[in-house]
């Protein structure tokens, strides 16, 4: 049974605390931001106003009709309550009349959570696994771009610096040190910040956290990144801007944004268990088994674009094959060298284009499924898979993920675990979406078919 969030009491001293230290940042304006069912972020500003509590216990209202996936225009009311923990001062905004945003949960006027809420569908995931006292804890990998501008409108990498490189090659240094000031300053525990593996490619990785507070920060990270360089290269006066775009460049390595899970209950990490051959628990194995026996239907929430099946190919490091190893990068599921309370599942598919809201509340479902039923992910491939005949491939029973967003979302149609991970609206919503997309494309006309196939 659904319950009516909004009639709960919202903490007063909670309200009294965040008000005082707005008063303290000098917050002009406020962001109440959101994201679509893509996981595109969107926001209403407005000046801040005399009863701030008015705002955090009843909301603003705005019309969802504009917002792809939500609501009909004839049903259009829809309600933005912010979430009074997601308080952060935008520091690349200026201190006077400074911004500030709160990341908002959606409701319908009634006050119930809005069934296309994406935020709201990972909420209801773990709300579930929170009455048998669990977490699910993830740290996501998300890789990026920076791309320049050439003279014809075209991308093309920033510099041509490879995986660890350093000044002069990699040119980054100055924008990860901005944008990794930036992030702490908007609470991030950045870990590393490195050139990545394609010229132009950056990876800025940032401590787990519980789902929830990790897709939040995912969503602002990108934000947040896009914006620090865009503010820096207008400063220069160079037209350098951030992609997070899977496979911008043909030739290179894509895109991807890793996924470290894990589950807790009451600060022990269920998925460790020091008295097995492996060190893994028998819930983190099934765990993996619910990933793989999902993994197709589920490409279609973490590899969510047609650009997305351009970096999930053989030869460029992306995870193809379904299948399992311990520390073995050309699985799809790899299971790090740590253990203990850092035993965790690192699922490789997923790329930075995915909402992570969706992506983690179908992966969790997927794993959760694992557990329930018992699957067996059978034994772990040691070897490199990429070197794997077709013949080898069959005799070891390794599957392929889809090869394309069109057989990936009718994959998605018949998996009814990962339907619901979605719920019923958001899940309608989001195939019609991509019946759409992959329809554009495929009566699209490209350079490559006319210098290739000109003369036929």
């Amino acid at each position: 049974m659904e319950t009516d969030l909004m009639s709960k009491d919202v903490d007063k001293k909670q309200i009294d605390n965040v008000i005082e230290q707005m008063d303290k940042d000098d917050i002009q304006f406020i962001r109440l931001q959101f994201v679509d069912i893509h996981g595109f972020q969107k926001n209403i500003a407005i000046p801040k106003p005399k009863d701030l509590e008015d705002l955090f216990t009843e909301g603003n209202l705005f019309d969802g009709s504009s917002i792809d996936g939500f609501v009909d225009i004839n049903n259009s009311d829809l309600l933005l309550k912010p979430d009074i923990s997601t308080y952060s001062r935008l520091p690349w905004r200026p201190d006077d009349s400074a911004v500030c945003r709160f990341i908002c949960d959606i409701y319908d006027p009634n006050g119930k959570p809005f069934v296309g809420d994406p935020r709201s569908q990972l909420k209801k995931s773990l709300a579930k696994i929170s009455k048998d006292g669990l977490q699910y804890n993830i740290g996501p990998e998300p890789e990026f771009f920076i791309v320049d501008i050439d003279d014809e409108g075209y991308p093309m990498p920033y510099d041509d610096a490879a995986y660890f490189d350093i000044e002069p090659k990699d040119k980054g240094p100055d924008f990860r040190r901005e944008i990794s000031l930036n992030l702490q300053e908007l609470g991030f525990n950045v870990e590393a910040l490195h050139h990545e593996v394609g010229p132009g490619q950056n990876e800025i990785a940032f401590r787990f956290d519980d789902a929830l507070k990790t897709a939040d920060a995912v969503v602002t990270f990108k934000t947040a990144i896009k914006s620090i360089v865009s503010n820096m290269a207008a400063f220069d006066e160079i037209d350098y801007r951030v992609t997070f775009m899977p496979k911008p460049f043909f030739g290179v390595n894509g895109s991807g944004m890793h996924c470290h899970q894990s589950l807790f209950k009451n600060g022990k990490n269920l998925f460790a268990d020091a008295d097995s051959e492996t060190g893994l628990s028998d819930d983190a194995i099934y765990f993996i088994g619910g990933l793989l026996k999902h993994a197709p239907a589920l490409t279609a929430v973490t590899n969510p674009i047609v650009n997305s099946y351009k970096r999930l190919v053989p030869g460029y490091e992306a995870p193809v094959y379904i299948a399992y190893g311990l520390k073995n990068r050309s699985a799809l599921v790899r299971v790090p060298a740590a253990r203990g309370q850092a035993t965790r599942i690192e699922y490789r598919a997923p790329d930075p284009a995915c909402n992570p809201y969706l992506a983690f509340a179908a992966m969790l479902e997927a794993g959760l499924d694992g557990i329930k039923n018992k699957v067996d992910p059978g034994e772990p491939t040691e070897v490199n898979i990429y070197k794997l005949s077709e013949e080898e491939l069959k005799e070891r029973g390794i599957g392929l993920l889809p090869a394309s967003l069109w057989e990936a979302y009718h994959t998605l149609e018949n998996d009814p675990v990962v339907l619901g991970a979605l719920g019923d609206h958001i899940a309608n919503k989001f195939l019609d979406s991509k019946y759409a997309e992959w329809d554009d494309y495929r009566v699209q006309v490209f350079g490559y078919e006319q210098r290739r196939y000109l003369d036929v």
